[in-house]
């Protein structure tokens, strides 16, 4: 029996420090990465082994030698012989940190998942903020920088994949380097044509049933014609917590009250929610906040890359102030930058359609990539989807009915999830 046990504590011992040694191997290859800083190990209770990589980046690719950043990726490893999932995101990535933080498409393929913080928000910043240098084309160029560096690690197949503005991301960087993966997953993502695209606001005169529209209306006009009891909740609800805005009180009621029905459709909300006419002021101020905080339009939000890149070259959506009694202002063009960006930035922005509307619907309309785009039915985004291009054998579109922004593969019907897993299956054995 000694024996036995003996026997047994050296297997443990030799196995345990295998398991060392090849963690310790992939830590150091990583670390030995050209442009890799640091590399910090990460907890996970999803993937065999995890780190945080700082990578060194050029705050401009297109040749002026105006500095570098580091940027933060994430990395969860299966297996160098898996394929690898590049997620594209669009905003920061403290998500990812999460021990049991696990991405779809990776999940679905049992792939390494490689998370890239976009360049300019959270930790993923240039010591000076010069906005000149946050376009489109740079943020694709950081991703084919981690796709270069990593590659020899990784040489299997690898996937793009993003959500909403990372979905943006992915087609834009599927456009600028086509030949960097093999098939790409797009969820949610607009392809707008100005900052007021145009498209939103008869989006949201038509979505769903007429009595959910009307419902939403009256609550709006309701809002609007409690406007001094409504002030009153907002200075309150903004002192507790500690928000700050650039536009004035009555300003800020009429556009968390424009906001409202975008919001509303874009989260899920339902219709037997809304207050009734009756309601007391409490009653109808917390429904209002509930679907349109008006956290979203205060100062130091950390969002102002999003709305400097939606007034620039991504794109946004406009309002409908249509039926709307008692506003305090007739229109709110140009709301982006006005409301959203700070005086500092500028307030006379011009919009490069050029950026990413034509340059990803020509590649679209040109070429054949193999790509699955998924959108919900009632999300506002939907509105400015990509369009229907004939005869593209590898487009994949699917649309889940009544789905908002959260819809994923899993929110799918049975029979679009069974698709979904057999275009896998096909695109990686081509």
């Amino acid at each position: 029996m000694k024996v036995r046990q003996l026997f047994q504590a050296v297997l443990i011992i030799l196995w345990t420090g295998f398991v060392a040694n090849a963690q310790e191997t992939l830590l150091s290859r990583l670390a030995a990465l050209g442009d890799v800083v640091k590399v910090e190990p990460l907890q996970s209770t999803t993937f065999k082994e995890k780190y945080l990589l700082w990578v060194r980046q050029q705050v401009d690719w297109e040749g002026r030698q105006v500095g570098i950043f580091l940027q933060r990726v994430i990395v969860g490893h299966v297996g160098t012989e898996r394929p690898t999932v590049i997620v594209t995101e669009g905003y920061g990535a403290n998500y990812a940190l999460q021990e049991a933080y696990s991405d779809e498409v990776s999940t679905l393929l049992d792939a390494n998942t490689i998370v890239v913080e976009h360049r300019y928000f959270l930790k993923s910043c240039p010591d000076t903020l010069n906005w000149t240098y946050l376009t489109t084309k740079n943020a694709a160029n950081d991703l084919h920088h981690v796709r270069t560096l990593l590659a020899g690690l990784y040489p299997a197949s690898w996937i793009s994949t993003g959500i909403s503005k990372g979905g943006q991301t992915a087609l834009l960087y599927r456009t600028w380097f086509p030949e960097d993966v093999v098939f790409s997953v797009s969820y949610v993502a607009p392809l707008n044509r100005a900052p007021e695209d145009g498209r939103h606001e008869d989006f949201l005169r038509k979505v769903g049933t007429r009595w959910e529209r009307n419902r939403i209306h009256k609550f709006r006009n309701q809002i609007l014609a409690r406007r001094p009891a409504m002030i009153e909740h907002l200075k309150a609800y903004a002192s507790q917590k500690g928000l700050v805005f650039r536009i004035t009180w009555d300003g800020l009621l009429d556009f968390c009250v424009l906001e409202y029905p975008f919001a509303f459709w874009q989260w899920g909300k339902h219709a037997e929610s809304i207050p009734a006419k009756s309601a007391d002021d409490e009653t109808l101020f917390n429904h209002l906040m509930n679907v349109a905080d008006a956290d979203y339009f205060a100062a130091g939000q950390g969002m102002e890359p999003f709305f400097f890149q939606a007034a620039t070259e991504m794109g946004y959506y406009g309002y409908d102030t249509e039926g709307l009694h008692g506003l305090s202002f007739p229109h709110c063009e140009n709301y982006l930058t006005h409301v959203m960006l700070p005086d500092s930035i500028g307030k006379t922005l011009s919009f490069d359609r050029a950026a990413m509307y034509d340059t990803v619907y020509r590649y679209l309309e040109c070429n054949d990539p193999k790509i699955m785009f998924i959108y919900g039915e009632v999300d506002p985004w939907s509105a400015s989807r990509i369009p229907d291009f004939p005869a593209k054998a590898n487009r994949l579109l699917f649309i889940a009915p009544r789905g908002d922004h959260s819809t994923r593969i899993r929110t799918l019907p049975p029979k679009d999830r069974k698709k979904v897993l057999a275009s896998f299956q096909t695109w990686l054995s081509l």
